[in-house]
């Protein structure tokens, strides 16, 4: 395939770099196939404990030159880099839809977002603001400002294999901090792509060693870059367990995280909505990237007085979508990940079943697909507190329910572990601000008229509650990757203590 020749990606890849140069490893090989088709791509050859604290090492270099460098100055290396992805748009859109699964049209927009965040970053790059405050005491100036942590351990999941990593990646690097990259060994090809893509342009401006390093391989080396003191900061994107698992570890060493982890995603659809909006929004959100979203719709809360005639919209709307090859931009919805992936959605459909639940449109595997990870999106009636409603799976299931007033509503949108994307559609003000009020939806996110999914780069994104707590792309989300430091400087003749205190000899 042509674009995996544009992507510089081969047969067999090393997967282990700091950022120009390739380190050699004695780690496993990963293999990668498709799930559109079930073929093999290719295979990158993971990191061992040896080439890992290599790359610790050439990081840390990295670093006392990058901190440096002008803030505007790595700003402007960051322009690049979105230069570059606007240059490589098509091929790894390509790569992301045929290694992932995800609707061409969804992988072209992975790489947009990549590109719009950083063009964002390099606004940024000038805006890494602090503050001025008076001093108690005369003759005294006092102030805060910002300085890089050092290195930042990403840990990014399949579902977007590269969008999360340049959230992560670019505004860190603005900031002055260096990055270490472990992606999904589930999509570890993309990986590949991004880091022949960046060294292409940091080449070029002769950036420091080490600045952007990468680092295949399974949960080992998640384990190794969270026990690692070297690394102040680990964004982690995943499951809620794994999550969980990381913030214990780095915890335990007083290290910094920012965690992305599991959604459970209602829309609260009112009787005064736009129903043909709500059913556009609602339909996105269930079956795009086929469930394997966060930000994936997975509940529709619906009041009584349009349920049975959104129902059937519903319905009727599920029988138009297009299922088959991403690539293809006749369909709507790909494959999930895996086999592994597929036999969720199969046990989650049956304890579903096993609960109570009735389903209006049944689930399947469709036979007709030679990798076998091709299903059918599914609807069941529930109540919101079956077991199976509690929990994320990440596939194309969406559970519907009714509701009778507004405050039942938002009571069952939040009584679930996770807080991370919701939404109401409802043309009624009243609903709308008390949604997004104090009282209203517990998630980082709430949208009013358009789905849970979908999250622009301008704001920052992330959740509350069992999703985290973590922020990541726009608003101030920067400040993360920074430590804040507090001066005060002295420009008298004289040494007076703070609270008045006296201290004379």
């Amino acid at each position: 395939m042509q674009f995996l020749k544009d992507l510089h990606i081969q047969q067999n890849n090393q997967g282990v770099s700091t950022g120009i140069k390739w380190i050699t490893t004695s780690g496993t090989s990963i293999q990668s196939y498709s799930p559109v088709d079930g073929k093999l791509i290719g295979s990158v050859e993971s990191a061992d404990e040896t080439s890992f604290n290599k790359v610790i090492k050439v990081a840390q270099e990295g670093f006392i030159q990058w901190r440096q460098i002008p803030a505007p100055q790595r700003g402007e290396i960051v322009r690049q880099v979105g230069e570059a992805l606007r240059k490589y748009k098509e091929p790894l859109g390509k790569l992301v839809s045929y290694e992932m699964g995800k609707s061409l049209q969804e992988g072209l927009g992975e790489v947009q977002e990549m590109i719009d965040i950083c063009d964002f970053a390099v606004g940024l790059s000038r805006q890494l603001y602090g503050l001025t405050m008076h001093s108690e005491r005369p003759n005294h100036r006092m102030y805060e400002q910002w300085h890089p942590l050092g290195i930042v351990g990403i840990i990014s999941a399949f579902n977007f294999p590269v969008a999360v990593w340049s959230w992560n990646a670019s505004l860190a690097w603005v900031c002055g901090n260096v990055c270490i990259w472990k992606p999904s060994e589930k999509t570890p090809l993309c990986g590949i792509a991004i880091q022949h893509i960046v060294a292409e342009v940091f080449e070029k401006n002769n950036v420091p060693e080490g600045v952007n390093c990468l680092v295949q391989g399974g949960r080992e080396v998640g384990e190794w870059m969270s026990n690692n003191t070297n690394i102040p900061l680990i964004s982690a994107t995943g499951s809620t367990r794994m999550g969980k698992a990381v913030s214990a570890v780095v915890a335990a060493r007083l290290g910094k995280t920012i965690l992305e982890l599991g959604g459970n995603n209602a829309i609260i659809i009112s009787q005064h909505a736009d129903l043909d909006m709500a059913l556009i929004g609602a339909l996105f959100g269930a079956v795009g990237t086929a469930g394997q979203r966060c930000t994936t719709t997975r509940r529709l809360i619906v009041h009584e007085e349009i349920y049975e005639v959104f129902k059937e919209k519903l319905v009727k709307a599920y029988r138009q979508i297009k299922i088959g090859d991403p690539l293809d931009s006749n369909n709507h919805v790909g494959p999930l990940i895996d086999k592994d992936a597929v036999n969720m959605y199969l046990n989650s459909i049956e304890q579903c079943k096993q609960q109570g639940g009735k389903f209006i449109v049944e689930g399947k595997v469709l036979e007709n697909f030679e990798s076998g990870c091709y299903v059918q999106p599914c609807i069941a009636e529930v109540t919101n507190e079956l077991q199976i409603v509690q929990y994320e799976t990440f596939a194309p299931i969406l559970y519907i329910m009714k509701y009778k007033t507004i405050d039942e509503a938002i009571a069952m949108q939040n009584n679930v572990p996770q807080g991370l994307s919701s939404s109401i559609f409802t043309l009624n003000m009243r609903e709308a601000e008390q949604f997004l009020s104090c009282t209203g939806s517990d998630c980082g996110i709430a949208n009013v008229n358009i789905g849970t999914s979908g999250a622009e780069i301008g704001g920052a994104f992330g959740g509350e509650k069992e999703t985290g707590g973590g922020r990541e792309s726009g608003s101030d989300a920067w400040k993360a990757y920074m430590r804040r430091q507090t001066n005060t400087i002295n420009w008298g003749s004289s040494l007076p203590l703070a609270q008045g205190i006296k201290f004379d000899l």
